[in-house]
């Protein structure tokens, strides 16, 4: 935990949200929030206690007496209201985010509205959560089946995606029935925050939407608390691995979506130019800072020609402050990330990777002299073994791998042991069908970069990427959230004198 600096102590506080209230939280260990463009503070962010904690999810338990039994209709309603009142405000929660993350202000729009369209997908609960009918299965007998809410449900979520993520996760949950406990990165949770004002303000009930912030310390409490039914997790592998045990022995249903290294296939017959394009966006957008980004590039035969192409292409990219027109490429989360992603490069280098185009260190005026940049940078000649290949390295680095053909390509993605996205650029159909088929990630791109499906879909990474059966939102999040409970009836008439033998005949 960082110390508060003089800045700092002046800076506002973030609260925390429980029982309806925005409250202070009387702990004594904060976090500051800090712009990473330009090291100005923005906040400081407390490190609730378990008491806070405790009352939050006390607070989610009773209000699930009586919101579970709220008519699915006016639940609906409510993310009705939530997805008018984010178009609303479109324009300041990209901007806070910017602030807080570093994004580019057109990327952090992006990220509001693809929670949004999940926000748009709760709306439609009442064509979602229904069960299933088999009438007369026996004489005179009905068996039906009930999605019944669990309880209280927490969400874990990362900095990479301070508003997608979160609008995955509390909204499906409570339009499902149930009440829901979250906790933001400590790095970015002021957009977080802004949403949940706004969930309020569509009329999400007190104690139905709670809010705690921490690190490790309430990462475990939500992992033990023995109220918290389902927890829902986005994150790093290592962490992700200590939720999913550690929630999992404590009985709860978890899902967790981890880390990643994702592929591209391009073949020679790729249309040139927009598959430049899509590499460039997708390798050094949000400084690579996605688990949907596209760190690998696999290039076979006469596409290892490109290699020129894509680095005239990367110099084109603008680094800068994502507030500044232009800008391509945003600063890392930390300075710590920065140092990391620097470290990772020298790595490369050591291992005997070729470096095409070194990002260290880009020259930028002004405050963001301090940012925490690093522009495009791109090796070839990268295999297994290498430090570049092996780690997951979040920020805008593309390796570039060699492969004969495309049986050789496809099995060197499948030998990696991620699977959350992976793409393949060509015009034959052939070998897009080829690919599809063969290919052993959860989600599959044709001539599309980071194939992360819309909502009435559900987020399928797979592999090591993901823990847990159920992705979130779509269908599968429907199930995540819910308890099936199978009814069989069977009525009698007044006059019926029934049965001795209780056992249902299916004769």
């Amino acid at each position: 935990m960082n110390a508060i600096s003089e800045q700092g102590l002046k800076a506002p506080t973030v609260k925390l949200l429980i029982n309806g209230q925005f409250i202070e939280s009387k702990t004594t260990e904060w976090r500051e929030v800090i712009n990473p463009a330009t090291q100005e503070v923005l906040a400081r962010v407390p490190f609730a206690t378990q008491e806070e904690i405790d009352a939050a999810v006390a607070s989610a338990k009773e209000a699930f007496k009586t919101w579970k039994k709220t008519p699915i209709g006016a639940r609906a309603r409510i993310f009705l209201k939530l997805q008018q009142l984010i178009r609303e405000n479109m324009g300041e929660l990209a901007a806070l985010l910017t602030a807080e993350q570093g994004k580019t202000l057109p990327d952090a729009e992006g990220d509001v509205f693809r929670g949004l369209e999940v926000v748009e997908h709760a709306a439609s609960i009442g064509n979602l959560q229904l069960g299933e009918l088999a009438n007369n299965v026996a004489n005179g007998v009905d068996t039906y089946t009930l999605l019944q809410p669990l309880g209280v449900c927490a969400g874990i979520t990362p900095f990479n995606f301070p508003a997608m993520i979160p609008l995955w996760m509390f909204p499906m949950a409570i339009a499902t029935g149930n009440t829901f406990v979250l906790k933001p990165s400590e790095q970015d949770p002021i957009v977080t925050m802004r949403l949940c004002e706004l969930a309020l303000e569509a009329g999400i009930p007190a104690g139905v939407l709670n809010v705690i912030h921490g690190g490790e310390n309430a990462v475990n409490a939500i992992c033990d608390h023995k109220d918290i039914k389902a927890i829902s997790f986005v994150g790093s592998t290592k962490v992700g691995t200590h939720v999913y045990n550690r929630a999992s022995l404590a009985g709860k249903r978890v899902q967790c979506m981890m880390g990643a290294k994702n592929h591209a296939i391009v073949l020679p017959d790729a249309n040139k130019e927009q598959t430049l394009n899509a590499i460039a966006g997708a390798s050094f957008g949000a400084a690579g800072q996605r688990c949907m980004a596209l760190p690998v590039v696999v290039l076979v035969g006469e596409a290892q020609k490109w290699i020129p192409d894509l680095v005239a292409k990367a110099k084109t990219l603008k680094v800068g402050g994502g507030t500044e027109k232009g800008t391509d490429v945003g600063p890392l989360i930390s300075c710590a990330a920065r140092e990391r992603v620097e470290s990772l490069i020298e790595r490369g280098i050591a291992d005997g990777a070729k470096l095409e185009l070194d990002g260290r260190k880009p020259q930028l005026a002004g405050d963001y002299a301090k940012g925490n940049f690093v522009g495009p940078t791109i090796f070839s000649g990268v295999k297994p073994g290498m430090s570049i290949y092996d780690i997951e390295i979040f920020g805008p680095v593309l390796a570039l791998v060699p492969a004969a053909d495309l049986d050789e390509a496809i099995s060197f993605i499948n030998d990696n042991p991620n699977g959350n996205g992976t793409a393949i650029f060509t015009q034959s159909g052939a070998a897009a069908h080829k690919f599809q088929e063969d290919i052993d990630v959860g989600q599959v791109g044709i001539n599309v970069p980071i194939p992360v499906p819309v909502p009435l879909f559900s987020f399928s990474g797979s592999r090591a990427s993901k823990l847990g059966d159920l992705g979130p939102y779509g269908k599968q999040v429907v199930l995540f959230y819910t308890q099936t409970k199978t009814v069989t009836s069977r009525w009698f008439d007044d006059n019926s004198t029934g049965t001795l033998n209780t056992t249902i005949s299916l004769k």
